[in-house]
């Protein structure tokens, strides 16, 4: 029989779990209520651990406790272990599909393209919970994310044990509201050089945006006459709804402002090297979802339909 490593010489869990609880709240009538359970039985449990283990963990602080040398180093190992098993536990709940599916994607595409089509995708996948999180972080998968949906530019990255799924490229161009520079819309496309004496706003989530649609227009980097900067590619698109100035965004983002008239592009849309990209656990990676692969599918047929107005 093997044998069981060094659990005969652990403390009982629930003195563990209330330790874990006082260390958190400085308090163990704090702990008590978060653990559901009387004042008495959590001092009850401290006091049975640090007469096992031979030391003391709090001190008395005035009305409070605080940690001894010795409780600092117990609490950063239960709270690190602990949180471990919270999170083998939401794995293990991912596997048998039991726990929403979590996507991470832009807060844009997810404002913009994604819960527009939410309807969609719960007639087309009923039993799919989904969880909808907002991020511009360019990290890939992380603890308690099923998916993350990112564009990336070459040379396309996933982490280890992780699979990367190429939904489409992106395509990009510039974009405002229409008549307020009439001389633009009277060619098709208008000359771009008149972009140099316009304003145009950049982000900082795709701050080479500019420079790429230039380079595949096969025109010079020009010095625009005024430059507006958005840390998020959603401001930059109220900005260009308000007028503030010329947007330039992927055409997912504004198929609905350009089908509404909202928005106009003189100059349509160039395909970039950057690819909209799914990342999930691999084979051997953290477990995954039930969901995943369904969902990398609608995905795939939703971003290969034609963009009306581009």
């Amino acid at each position: 029989m093997a044998e069981s490593s060094d659990l005969t010489d652990l403390p009982s869990l629930n003195a563990l779990r209330a330790f874990d609880a006082v260390a958190s709240q400085y308090s163990v009538s704090g702990a008590a209520e978060l653990l559901h359970v009387t004042h008495g039985a959590v001092s009850r449990q401290i006091r049975q651990l640090e007469a096992q283990l031979g030391i003391a963990l709090f001190e008395r602080a005035g009305r409070g406790l605080v940690l001894t040398n010795a409780g600092r180093q117990m609490a950063a190992a239960t709270r690190q272990h602990f949180s471990g098993l919270a999170q083998a536990c939401r794995e293990l709940s991912r596997v048998d599909g039991k726990a929403p599916f979590v996507l991470s994607c832009p807060g844009s595409f997810l404002a913009r393209w994604f819960i527009p089509r939410m309807a969609k995708l719960q007639q087309a996948l009923p039993e799919l919970q989904l969880h909808l999180t907002a991020s511009d972080d360019s990290s890939l998968l992380r603890p308690g994310v099923d998916a993350v949906l990112r564009f990336q530019s070459p040379p396309l990255q996933c982490g280890d044990d992780e699979q990367l799924h190429v939904l489409g490229p992106e395509r990009i161009g510039p974009v405002m509201r229409p008549g307020q520079w009439p001389e633009l819309e009277s060619e098709s496309p208008p000359p771009t050089e008149l972009l140099a004496e316009l304003p145009l706003l950049h982000t900082g989530s795709r701050a080479g945006a500019w420079a790429d649609w230039a380079r595949h227009q096969g025109v010079s980097i020009f010095e625009p006459g005024v430059a507006q900067s958005f840390e998020h590619l959603s401001y930059l698109l109220e900005a260009t709804l308000v007028g503030l100035g010329i947007g330039i965004a992927p055409d997912y983002l504004v198929e609905e402002d350009l089908r509404s008239g909202r928005l106009v592009a003189p100059w349509g849309f160039v395909t970039t090297e950057a690819r909209l990209t799914l990342v999930i656990p691999g084979d051997r990676g953290a477990p995954r979802h039930p969901a995943s692969n369904a969902l990398v599918e609608w995905l795939s047929r939703q971003l290969a339909e034609p963009v009306v107005g581009a």
